[in-house]
């Protein structure tokens, strides 16, 4: 848990009044995930040195004469993958080039699809679709996001056995209230930032931050939740991308899951 200062959370554990054995429990199931944030949400502290890693909206920088780049659904964010802190993530990406994201949010998902553009290919910024009149593509307004560290937990943390045992008291009727676990996870999981986690429009990696039963389970992996209003400002949905980690790794983009919530 290279991610993860086992100091601090011994601090947290002591602030909280958690079990040095229950907290070691706790941040054993978190897993890295990157924020991409807008500057105006960017903590004070170093945003003057982050490199853009991405934006929303647009027009996508398809490759030049891939005819597979053109899709149904509207562009709606570029990734750039060197940008990316790579080393952070437990996920393996492309090291360079651009992840392109097709989906809407006004309906079900069904036409999404994720694209690898590889650093050095010729592209052209056009509509993803070769027979849509341009004046009518939906392009949404064009916004750099920046990288930002964050931590997630697993969606299951509650019913692990140790925080389990100590909610129950081990048997002798003396149980802790569950908000005691809730605000020391609320603080394992932002001792990453200087404060609460910024608001962020897209994350790569992690746990979901899922509004209903979450798509990451049974052997598949987050790539990444985008919020529709940090695109379409009108529309409450959280899009979520999931696939296996070797499909993944292999930029197997098809075989990915497309899930909306709301």
């Amino acid at each position: 848990m290279a991610y993860v200062d086992e100091r601090n959370v011994t601090r947290l554990a002591g602030q909280h009044g958690v079990p040095a054995h229950v907290a070691g429990e706790l941040a054993g199931l978190l897993r890295p995930c990157v924020l991409l944030v807008r500057q105006a949400d960017l903590p004070e502290a170093g945003r003057e040195d982050l490199r853009p890693a991405g934006r929303t909206g647009g027009l996508p920088p398809l490759a030049e004469g891939d005819e597979e780049s053109r899709q149904a659904d509207p562009f709606v964010l570029a990734v750039d993958c060197a940008a990316l802190p790579r080393d952070y993530l437990d996920i393996e990406l492309p090291p360079d080039g651009q992840l392109l994201f097709f989906t809407t949010f006004e309906y079900e998902p069904e036409d999404s699809a994720v694209l690898h553009v590889p650093a050095g290919v010729p592209t052209g910024e056009r509509p993803s679709r070769e027979d849509v009149d341009v004046s009518k593509t939906v392009a949404y307004e064009s916004r750099v996001l920046y990288p930002v560290p964050g931590l997630t937990i697993d969606h299951d943390w509650h019913s692990c056995p140790q925080v389990q045992t100590f909610l129950d008291g081990d048997g002798d009727g003396e149980g802790q209230d569950a908000e005691v676990l809730d605000r020391f996870v609320e603080a394992l999981v932002n001792s990453v930032h200087a404060g609460t986690a910024p608001h962020s429009v897209a994350q790569i990696g992690g746990f979901s931050d899922q509004w209903q039963v979450p798509p990451d389970q049974d052997g598949l992996v987050l790539l990444a939740q985008i919020s529709g209003n940090g695109v379409d400002h009108g529309l409450f949905t959280l899009n979520l991308m999931v696939g296996t980690r070797e499909d993944i790794a292999a930029g197997r983009w098809e075989n990915l899951h497309f899930e909306q919530q709301c």
